[in-house]
């Protein structure tokens, strides 16, 4: 009888719980990304208050239905307001969603059940509802600036109920 493989999160000791996030390998700071795109959507800041207001409205690079970018390796060249996430600014951007794995390392706690390194599959961030295929309206092309104010959405700020739960349903 063959032993059953290993689930992600029992392999090298589940490294986000054991490292901090500066010791992280490039392979292991990818994938702590859970494919969800939320920071891939438009964002608004009021100037008086700070406070961000998420869009359903996405990078001209983001592929909606696959939450992946179209051109990664170039995306900060392609896209100049393109933020790359490193383990100091994740610390301080106000705007990541409360589901995103880096500033949940960040923040000393674990990730849910639906991440990949969790659940060993990448569709499962889809099935818990975090991601945002199928709520996104259009991209940056499609809509104009001036025109953001309405498509202003709450979601992309709270955590689903079925991604709140301790396991897949």
């Amino acid at each position: 009888m063959t032993k059953p493989p290993e689930k992600p999160s029992d392999q090298a000791n589940s490294f986000w719980k054991t490292k901090t996030l500066e010791q992280l390998s490039n392979s292991e700071w990818e994938s702590l990304c859970d494919g969800c795109a939320r920071c891939c959507l438009e964002k608004l800041e009021d100037e008086d208050t700070g406070k961000i207001y998420f869009t359903h409205v996405s990078c001209r690079l983001l592929d909606a239905n696959l939450c992946t970018c179209h051109d990664y390796a170039n995306r900060s060249a392609k896209v100049t307001d393109c933020v790359r996430l490193t383990p100091r600014n994740v610390r301080t951007l106000n705007w990541l969603p409360p589901s995103c794995a880096y500033k949940l390392v960040a923040e000393g706690r674990d990730l849910y059940w639906w991440h990949p390194l969790i659940s060993g599959d990448p569709n499962t961030v889809h099935e818990a509802g975090v991601s945002v295929r199928g709520r996104v309206f259009g991209s940056e092309d499609d809509v104009d600036d001036a025109d953001l104010e309405d498509h202003i959405v709450r979601w992309p700020g709270l955590l689903p109920k079925r991604a709140r739960m301790k396991r897949r349903a």
